[in-house]
């Protein structure tokens, strides 16, 4: 796998920054024109004048948390969109925040990284990532068809029907969860079916540390991760090299210092922020809460852009959980739905590589009722199940934490 996508992918670095610098012009002067929330955040910046990195760090961080409030206020997108512009699909994540899709061909970014993860034309690839709701397997499916492929939308869950479906149809590759693909191909080989057509895999919504990479890999499939969320997109992905994650040719990623706009030292940790070129959802330096580092030099694939070294954690307390964030403001609504809770904590883990939520829940009671009604609460606010722990009172630690990722990877 030594090929490109495009030459875009090995431009030299003056030539990506021109075009870059070129596109934040035109896009800042836009979003200004047509999405009233830029209209007044950027009032005072005269695109002309966006030149450098330097001129982009000088403008203000909209982070994703900002959104709850700024739709709540503006419903559905918080005046973010452009107006007379065609959508496609609007959707709904964890939040509730609200995302729009365009109607281009791949408005997600996801072609370049199903190709460097060995996807071509005409390959029938496996979708498990939700098309309910939130945009995860939209995402993936618009790519994968502008890249030529053909997709089985199998969407989530019924892995003794996932399996089956791989071994009737012969799908080249998988698009989902990497525990979630672990976990067909060893049902798979439990009932007999031959799966051996899968041989490459786009992976994302949650880590693949080394030890399920190896598993993997041992069950016949070459994963590589893609880094995206649901209001950008493909932000960053693997390639063969498995040396960081490459980042998009159509966006500009920088590293801040979480809490401010701040650039950080090249390979210091702090929060990605990004900004993107789409026309009907512009958004410029977007904080995605998520934390990462830029990883020095040049991909040995030859692919010349910036690498950031992939998710190393959050710079808030929104957790993802087994592909979905989960918000804090979610568990204080599943607090309120129950008189006799007084405070929770979720405790996010991870068992064999396959996330696990618990929510200790303080309460005088130990009722078994009251812990299944919790947990059905848990379930309809957050959309994932997860167990219910009643603690005594003043059990929890007084430290203002809502959700603990005590997460630890092989």
């Amino acid at each position: 796998m030594t090929e490109h996508f495009d030459a875009l992918e090995t431009r030299d670095a003056e030539t990506r920054e021109t075009a870059l610098m070129a596109s934040l012009r035109d896009t800042v002067a836009h979003a200004k024109a047509a999405a009233p929330y830029f209209g007044r955040l950027l009032a005072d910046v005269a695109p002309e004048d966006l030149r450098s990195r330097a001129d982009l760090a000088a403008l203000p961080v909209t982070r994703k948390h900002d959104l709850i409030e700024l739709q709540k206020n503006d419903p559905p997108f918080g005046g973010l969109v452009a107006g007379g512009l065609r959508l496609g699909h609007m959707f709904q994540s964890p939040g509730p925040i609200h995302e729009p899709e365009g109607v281009g061909d791949d408005y997600w970014r996801a072609a370049r990284a199903l190709f460097a993860a060995g996807f071509r034309p005409g390959d029938l690839v496996h979708n498990t990532f939700s098309y309910h709701f939130t945009p995860g397997g939209w995402i993936l499916d618009n790519g994968a068809r502008a890249l030529g492929c053909t997709v089985f939308p199998a969407g989530v869950g019924q892995t003794e029907l996932q399996a089956q479906a791989v071994a009737a149809m012969k799908p080249a590759g998988y698009t989902g969860t990497p525990s979630f693909l672990r976990i067909i191909l060893e049902k798979a080989a439990e009932l007999g079916l031959d799966c051996s057509s899968l041989k490459k895999a786009l992976v994302s919504g949650e880590a693949l540390p080394p030890s399920l990479r190896a598993q993997i890999k041992d069950l016949g499939v070459l994963a590589y991760q893609a880094y995206a969320t649901a209001d950008l997109g493909v932000i960053a992905y693997e390639s063969e090299a498995l040396e960081g994650m490459i980042c998009s040719e159509d966006a500009i990623v920088e590293i801040v210092r979480p809490g401010t706009g701040d650039p950080v030292p090249e390979g210091e940790v702090g929060e990605v922020v990004v900004t993107v070129f789409t026309r009907e959802y512009p958004l410029i330096r977007f904080g995605t809460g998520d934390m990462s580092a830029v990883l020095p030099g040049i991909s040995p694939c030859g692919r010349t852009n910036m690498r950031i070294k992939g998710w190393m954690g959050r710079a808030d307390q929104t957790t993802k959980v087994k592909g979905m964030f989960v918000h804090p403001e979610q568990v204080a609504a599943v607090v309120k739905r129950h008189p006799d809770l007084m405070k929770a904590r979720l405790v996010v883990t991870s068992v064999d590589n396959v996330d696990q939520m618990t929510l200790r829940a303080e309460s005088t009671s130990t009722d078994a009722a009251l812990a299944a009604a919790v947990a059905d609460s848990l379930r309809e606010v957050v959309k994932l199940k997860g167990a219910v722990e009643l603690v005594a009172p003043g059990s929890l630690p007084n430290d203002g934490k809502v959700i603990s990722d005590e997460r630890t990877y092989e």
